[in-house]
């Protein structure tokens, strides 16, 4: 995450952000394309697409927005900055999938322990980030 975030950072400097976030996607198509295609490494069964729930195919959508904010933020707070609001963005809404069983996932209960793993995680994020 940190190495990609940083390049897509470098490349946002020269041709700018939405061209960054664009040409990363079509780079990232071509080498799945030749992968799925060229080397057959798919495994799954592109017959059933259409039989997926909608909300399944926003995870493209979601990775645009990704792309483009990592990329941004880098240069104004630094790579581990960046990198570690990431971190504890991911693990609340991974918190929150768990709990809600969202996406037709299992529901996931949480104790104690967890809860005090994030409260150390957000500790140790705001030490991080306290130059901000």
């Amino acid at each position: 995450m940190a190495v990609q975030g940083s390049l897509n950072a470098a490349l946002s400097k020269v041709i700018g952000l939405l061209e960054t976030t664009f040409f990363v996607h079509i780079i990232g198509t071509v080498v799945l394309g030749i992968l799925l295609f060229g080397f057959k490494l798919g495994k799954g069964n592109m017959a059933a697409l259409t039989q997926a729930p909608w909300y399944s195919y926003l995870g493209g959508v979601i990775s645009v927005f990704i792309i483009y904010l990592v990329a941004a933020s880098i240069p104004e707070v630094g790579v581990a900055n960046a990198t570690t609001a990431i971190i504890i963005g991911q693990v609340l809404t991974a918190i929150i999938i768990d709990a809600s069983g969202a996406f037709g996932l299992a529901t996931i209960s949480w104790g104690w322990s967890q809860v005090a793993g994030v409260a150390f995680l957000a500790i140790g994020a705001k030490l991080l980030l306290r130059g901000i």
